[in-house]
């Protein structure tokens, strides 16, 4: 399973609103300037986070974004299927229209894959990441 650049992106936009002061609003266009993602795309993808809740947003001079819930109840498979859609590697996962689903040989295969991911990406949360991100700052590398 490929992530593309639309759960990267959102992710990582997620992630700078996440280290911002709690309540404070942000631009796309500061997200932009500060991540090197494209103001527009990042537009885009709002429409979907903001749909999903995940973020919300108001309008005007001093507008903008922030995370639509507390960030320990926001997870990385929340913001994934918001913008990418199911993470069922194949279709057939969830599926019993299939003609095939009782004797599939691989169906075993692929719904053990999808309960994985599922699993890792929905015990991750976004205060899980902000947690990791000071915490690289305390790392000490020795040679």
């Amino acid at each position: 399973m490929k992530i593309s650049t639309k759960g990267r992106y959102s992710l990582e936009a997620l992630l700078y609103m996440a280290l911002l002061p709690e309540g404070e609003y942000c631009s796309t266009r500061t997200i932009a300037e500060n991540t090197g993602i494209s103001d527009g795309y990042l537009e885009q993808l709002f429409i979907h986070l903001r749909k999903a809740k995940i973020i919300r947003g108001i309008r005007g001079p001093q507008g903008g974004y922030v995370p639509g819930d507390d960030l320990s109840r926001i997870t990385v498979g929340d913001i994934l299927r918001a913008v990418e859609g199911p993470l069922e590697p194949v279709a057939c996962v969830n599926s019993f229209q299939c003609p095939a689903v009782e004797s599939c040989i691989s169906r075993h295969t692929w719904s053990e894959l999808y309960h994985e991911i599922r699993d890792c990406v929905d015990s991750i949360s976004l205060a899980d990441l902000v947690e990791a991100y000071y915490a690289m700052d305390k790392l000490e590398y020795a040679i």
